[in-house]
């Protein structure tokens, strides 16, 4: 199986000698949809802002389909997409406009891009909306372009800050079945919830992290055992951090 992701080490220090992460190590497998789990402020952003290069790191190493997330950004990210938790969109472009830029920047070719745009608009329900500007958008719809922005380009590995935070749960459903089919495909999903029920019944694989140390990480059958995957989340917060 190809490993997509591997994030060997990872310590990121802020201000006065806070580490926010601390020495994480986990690998991500095509095919693998990974929860990432953790109270706020546990170091899940800052995780992900490392994984996609917005954020330099202190020590380790972060590779994505082999290539060094410092050494080969440019590589990096052409088989990357990122989501925020809050995305910061062009407001002054509209929707389309918004979408072919996303297009332009990943070199994807005119008419399958036209094909992408108007199936995942369909898809998510605002191919009415693109015309208008993205000022004029609720939080949901700005997420829902941005989604569609993401998947343009077919990435090898999706990287999501809270995903389904203002999504409607239609929405919610149709991005589910998206990262199956991604995973089908031979990508790879990482992404922070601190919804259990939906890393319960979406992930494959799930790590917990508490104040910067990864304190549980694998198979989620393997993780929680016998035991509901938010019994174990409760144990691992109530437990000094390893």
């Amino acid at each position: 199986m190809e490993k997509i992701l591997q994030i060997s080490h990872l310590s990121k220090t802020y201000g006065k000698g806070k580490k926010a992460v601390d020495d994480l190590s986990l690998d991500v497998y095509a095919g693998d949809i990974y929860g990432f789990i953790g109270q706020n402020g546990a170091g899940k952003t800052t995780t992900l802002r490392a994984v996609t290069g917005i954020l330099e790191f202190d020590e380790g190493e972060i590779t994505i389909c082999g290539n060094s997330v410092k050494q080969k950004p440019v590589q990096c990210k052409q088989v990357t997409a990122y989501i925020p938790d809050n995305p910061d969109l062009y407001e002054y472009l509209t929707g389309i406009q918004y979408l072919n830029f996303m297009g332009d920047m990943f070199g994807v070719e005119t008419g399958v891009r036209k094909e992408r745009i108007e199936r995942y608009a369909a898809m998510f329900r605002i191919e009415g909306d693109l015309g208008s500007l993205i000022s004029s958008y609720s939080h949901g719809m700005k997420q829902k372009l941005a989604i569609i922005g993401a998947l343009l380009h077919e990435p090898k590995l999706m990287v999501l800050d809270e995903p389904f935070v203002g999504l409607d749960p239609e929405a919610a459903f149709k991005l589910k079945q998206v990262f199956r089919d991604m995973c089908a495909a031979g990508s790879a999903i990482f992404f922070s919830t601190h919804v259990l029920d939906v890393a319960e019944k979406l992930c494959n694989k799930i790590a917990i992290i508490k104040q910067g140390k990864l304190m549980a990480s694998g198979d989620i059958d393997a993780v929680r055992g016998d035991e509901s995957l938010e019994s174990v989340f409760m144990e691992v917060l109530e437990k000094d951090a390893r």
